[in-house]
């Protein structure tokens, strides 16, 4: 039977399992992902220093061609590139003493290596302002994370984390966002309630998806946890719990289905 996880069982755990849980990475203005293992061909800014992140670990190195007018400098999950500014005379006024600057329009090539897996890069310079590069994990590395996260735990205990990870929003970066239905669903034990999903992740190693959904009454309605073991919220439901179990004229609480299968 799947785990209806409670409200007592969430606060009993809360502190232990949610400090446990990296949150996601942040935004970051101007970002471009880039992946492991495949070229990321980039623009990067030829006057700017240029930002590269590791999402959830360190960098532990970068490879680059020095000779094409280059400055790297890296220290824990950040890495900053900057193309040199070439300064000559003024060929116009010779003797003078007037200089001229070139910026960087060559090509280059970096090999980043983060959290284990190697990161190519070509980067085209141009007249743009600072870029941050993100270094977002693959799946081996999600893998590995979350089995890190999760395989000390039995079985419920795991249940309890995800669903707190969901309800808190401290969704690990280890989590892979995957589109939701845009499908409205209705249950025959609930006619006075709308089901409409809001955010899919997949627990990638772990062999689990969770999602979370709005419920929405038209009416005064009762809730239960049992009612939503319907094949319309998946197969092989995990586990099950809601944020609150009465709800007046549209009002709307939270659902959160874990399941021991990803999701299509």
């Amino acid at each position: 039977m799947p785990i209806s996880v409670k409200r007592a069982r969430l606060a009993c755990l809360a502190g232990a399992l949610v400090a446990s849980l990296p949150a996601s990475a942040p935004a970051f203005a101007q970002s471009i992902a880039a992946l492991p293992d495949q070229t990321s061909r980039i623009r990067l800014s030829n006057h700017d220093v240029n930002h590269v992140v590791c999402v959830g670990g360190d960098i532990e190195d970068v490879k680059f061609s020095a000779e094409k007018g280059l400055a790297v400098e890296r220290g824990g999950s950040d890495a900053w590139i900057k193309f040199l500014v070439l300064e000559t005379e003024d060929p116009n006024i010779p003797g003078s003493g007037a200089k001229t600057h070139s910026y960087v329009t060559t090509p280059s090539e970096f090999f980043v290596s983060c959290n284990g897996a190697i990161y190519p890069l070509y980067a085209e310079p141009a007249d743009i302002p600072a870029q941050t590069v993100t270094l977002v994990p693959g799946g081996a590395q999600r893998a590995r994370a979350n089995d890190a996260l999760l395989g000390p735990l039995v079985e419920e205990e795991r249940a309890v984390g995800i669903v707190l990870a969901i309800l808190q929003d401290r969704v690990p970066a280890s989590f892979s966002e995957i589109a939701p239905s845009r499908d409205r669903l209705m249950l025959a034990d609930l006619p006075t309630a709308t089901i409409t999903e809001r955010r899919r992740l997949e627990v990638e190693g772990a062999g689990l998806s969770v999602s979370e959904y709005l419920v929405r009454a038209s009416a005064a309605t009762a809730l239960d946890e049992r009612y939503f073991l319907d094949t319309a919220l998946g197969a092989d439901i995990f586990a099950i719990t809601i944020d609150r179990l009465t709800l007046g004229p549209n009002e709307t609480a939270r659902l959160i289905i874990v399941r021991r299968s990803v999701q299509q």
